[in-house]
C-alpha cells in the first residue's frame, strides 16, 4: 500500500477534495471544521478544570480531616 501521505496522494487528496465541494464552497466547509474544533478544545478544557477542581478540593478534605 505505501505511504498514505505521500505527495501524489495528497495531490489527488485536493483535487477530488475541489472536484466534488468546488472552490466556493471550501472556505465555508473549513470555517465550520474550525469552529467544530475550536469547540471539542474548549469542551476538553471545561472537563480538565472540573476534574483538578475536583482533585483539588478532595485533597483539602482530606488534609482537614487529618
Amino acid at each position: 500500500m505505501g505511504d498514505l501521505f505521500a505527495p501524489q496522494h495528497i495531490i489527488w487528496i485536493v483535487l477530488l477534495f475541489l472536484l466534488f465541494f468546488g472552490g466556493k464552497k471550501i472556505p465555508e466547509l473549513m470555517r465550520g471544521l474550525g469552529k467544530g474544533i475550536r469547540e471539542f478544545k474548549d469542551a476538553k478544557d471545561n472537563v480538565q478544570k472540573e476534574i483538578e477542581t475536583h482533585v483539588s478540593e478532595e485533597s483539602q478534605k482530606k488534609e482537614t480531616n487529618s
